[in-house]
């Protein structure tokens, strides 16, 4: 292979490896958004419930 075909095709594969890193990181930050909202429901359920004893 010629040098050119070689980092062109490193450069490919560490565009895809960035990107593949962002998606996990974007989904990541979706699952913790996810558990954030989750846990301030079940929080404001025990205190709706502590309130009405």
């Amino acid at each position: 292979m010629k040098l050119g075909t070689v980092s062109r095709l490193f450069v490919v594969l560490a565009l895809t490896s960035y990107v593949a890193g962002c998606a996990n990181t974007i989904r990541g930050a979706g699952q913790d958004t996810a558990n954030a909202v989750n846990a301030a429901q079940h929080a404001g359920k025990k205190i709706d419930r502590a309130a009405k004893y």
